[in-house]
């Protein structure tokens, strides 16, 4: 007896250009925003080929253990899970990290904080860096290896998170980073030339209406009733950490880019303040310029 909801294009033997555009479709139909590339890395990951081949071979037939894992995982998809955790990995920097449901998943948008320390780590000879709330540790990861000769701590008060940062540092055969399960920098000594922070920073008010509350992290997401319960403390203690010169790297809210320039210019008075956007051009980035 054949299955209510047993998919059609399970049973029928269907080339693989046909069974990308139905996944497209179902996908469309779900609201997904990006269906055409989730589909492609869907197929990608199943059949663990890459997406060249994927679009080359527009002929080739499913076999029934494929079609199997298939159905699962886009059923995994339909019901909310994100692409990133079912893979396992997700982009960032131009390097693949590993992510799961204990750390965030990694945005292009945090790129640009990685940029902006490369840009002052040039002119530093041998650069002590911090990188306070790393979770998965892309941002550490991704200056270590893009600077050799920095030396880095990677912070986190999630033992959870500093584990997936730790396995990525060991992936990508990273030796110099420090990992340390800390309160922001509150039992941290030393100064350093570059502190970076991708903190939780989103409103509590307006978390409550996003969908990423649903998969992600919520320790890693919300910033407290204004969105600075952890900015505000961390400028504070970044006070006696700056070295001089010294750089401040702080990711932000997109529509917290006034209040947090105030914040910035409370703690840190005599320094240059530069607020900058992402590519989509809301606000991202607090760059604070202690010289």
């Amino acid at each position: 007896m054949k299955q209510k909801n047993w998919p059609w294009w399970r049973s029928k033997p269907i080339n693989l250009q046909q069974t990308r555009l139905n996944i497209q479709e179902k996908l469309r139909k779900s609201g997904e925003n990006t269906p055409a590339n989730t589909a492609l890395v869907l197929l990608c990951h199943v059949l663990k080929r890459s997406k060249s081949w994927v679009l080359a071979h527009t002929e080739y037939q499913l076999t029934k253990p494929e079609k199997d894992t298939l159905q699962e995982r886009l059923t995994d998809i339909l019901t909310g899970k994100p692409l990133p955790y079912l893979l396992g990995e997700w982009p960032f920097f131009g390097r693949s990290f590993i992510v799961n449901p204990d750390v965030l998943i990694p945005r292009p948008e945090t790129e640009l904080l990685v940029e902006k320390a490369i840009q002052h780590a040039k002119f530093l000879d041998l650069p002590n860096i911090i990188d306070v709330g790393t979770g998965s540790g892309i941002i550490a990861a991704s200056l270590a290896a893009e600077i050799p000769g920095a030396a880095i701590t990677a912070v986190d008060i999630s033992m959870k998170a500093l584990a997936v940062a730790k396995q990525n540092a060991i992936r990508l055969g990273l030796t110099q980073i420090n990992f340390a399960i800390t309160d922001l920098l509150s039992p941290i000594r030393g100064l350093f030339n570059l502190i970076c922070a991708n903190l939780p920073y989103i409103p509590s008010r307006t978390l409550e209406n996003l969908s990423v509350t649903k998969s992600e992290p919520h320790l890693a997401l919300d910033g407290g009733p204004g969105g600075f319960s952890f900015i505000s403390p961390l400028l504070e203690q970044s006070r006696s950490r700056l070295a001089v010169p010294g750089v401040i790297l702080l990711e932000i809210e997109s529509s917290l880019g006034e209040q947090a320039l105030k914040l910035a210019s409370a703690s840190f008075p005599n320094a240059e303040i530069i607020l900058h956007q992402d590519l989509a051009g809301h606000d991202r980035l607090v760059e604070i310029i202690q010289t």
